[in-house]
């Protein structure tokens, strides 16, 4: 009988342990299954979205003259 006990105290704990996982993180799993679910539709098309995102040069500079660059020092550690 102790056997059947620790069993079931085992199970109720891994129970309740998946339930609180869940509740802690379900803000990123929601977000993980969202793509999953994009990845695995074969109907599914990311050019169909309405935000394009832009290209990532767009706030540099637009200043051709190589002269005009800032020569400051960098330090590297």
């Amino acid at each position: 009988m102790g056997a059947l006990t620790t069993a079931l105290i085992a199970i109720a704990g891994v129970i309740l342990g998946w339930i609180t996982i869940e509740m802690a993180c379900k803000p990123c799993l929601e977000k993980g299954r969202e793509a999953i679910d994009q990845n695995l539709n074969p109907d599914y098309d990311p050019d169909d979205e309405d935000s394009i995102r832009a290209p990532l040069t767009a706030n540099a500079p637009q200043d051709s003259d190589p002269d005009s660059v800032s020569s400051t020092p960098v330090k590297i550690v």
